[in-house]
């Protein structure tokens, strides 16, 4: 299957966004004082709020990152195909 390069395009928009927008939420969850048994940023022990939060942007970040590919070689596919 080759995918249009508009829906290459929109993969590959999901995959930036993505990287564009979870690390800034890690960066949020990281100055949380929830997310530190002590209440103190980076002072204490993570709690299971840090990391199951950590566990969710991995995922997402993994994610978007396949999206982001697959939007790249369906670009390339569709751009070889329109060649021949």
């Amino acid at each position: 299957m080759v995918l249009s390069r508009g829906w290459s395009l929109f993969l590959i928009g999901v995959g930036v966004w993505t990287w564009a927008i979870w690390p800034r939420f890690g960066l949020a969850i990281w100055n949380d004082a929830r997310a530190w048994a002590g209440g103190t940023v980076g002072g204490s022990a993570p709690t299971g709020f840090f990391w199951i939060h950590l566990l969710l942007i991995a995922a997402a970040l993994v994610i978007g990152t396949t999206v982001g590919v697959l939007g790249i070689r369906g670009w390339r596919a569709a751009r070889r195909a329109s060649r021949r």
